[in-house]
């Protein structure tokens, strides 16, 4: 889970890329102004900014480059109508960190969230959670199998981490409704197990090595060794 600042005075486009940024699990926060955006960067840390380039109060580049000049190292990136390369290198200038025009696709941007968040943190967190080939960053919000990214919803990826947290323990649906679902109150047993049979499609699939096995008439188990 990243906290992102996202500055953009286009009121559709700030209620898309919340919704994007909360759906990967992100605490969001977000400012129409650039001026308003400059003392909020005085005042609080963030680990990631989205930034638009034309914005009222003070442009996007200006404020980034502000935010470089005094020292800020977080990972910045840059949302704009602008084509041109020179329009490009002005904004990498000014200390961006990546740079995408609209109109984007939603899988784009996140993607390139997930590459700015990876490239700050440098190196695998020590909270890595893994199972045989299977790791899972809960700081990150990435689960990697076979070092090939997966993309889990989010209770999918809540339940997978819970099982990593306790390997080799058998878990009821009922358990698992209790200690996963906990904050929903219309949820039921059926969503637990269709929840289980999408993530153990997606991350055992036709493997050979099963992570997840069902202990009959009991619950489920993940396994971390053979």
């Amino acid at each position: 889970m990243a906290k992102v600042l996202v500055v953009e005075d286009n009121a559709e486009l700030i209620q898309m890329l919340r919704a994007l940024l909360e759906h990967e699990n992100h605490l969001v926060e977000t400012l129409s102004d650039g001026t308003e955006a400059g003392y909020a960067l005085k005042l609080d840390k963030f680990d990631l900014i989205i930034l638009d380039w034309e914005l009222p109060g003070k442009h996007g580049v200006d404020l980034c480059r502000e935010f470089r000049s005094a020292g800020g190292d977080t990972p910045i990136l840059i949302l704009t109508g602008r084509r041109e390369i020179e329009d490009k290198e002005t904004g990498f200038d000014s200390g961006a960190d990546d740079y995408l025009t609209k109109p984007f696709h939603p899988r784009e941007l996140i993607s390139r969230v997930k590459a700015l968040l990876r490239r700050a943190a440098g190196q695998v967190e020590l909270d890595t959670l893994r199972a045989f080939d299977l790791e899972l960053s809960p700081s990150r919000h990435v689960v990697a199998k076979a070092g090939v990214e997966l993309s889990l919803l989010p209770r999918e990826f809540s339940l997978l981490e819970f099982l990593l947290r306790h390997p080799n323990q058998v878990f009821s649906n009922e358990a698992l409704l209790e200690r996963v679902w906990q904050s929903d109150s219309e949820a039921t047993a059926e969503a637990v197990k269709s929840t289980m049979k999408r993530l153990r499609k997606k991350v055992d699939g036709d493997s050979e090595t099963k992570i997840i096995h069902t202990v009959h008439g009991v619950g489920y188990i993940l396994k971390n060794s053979g």
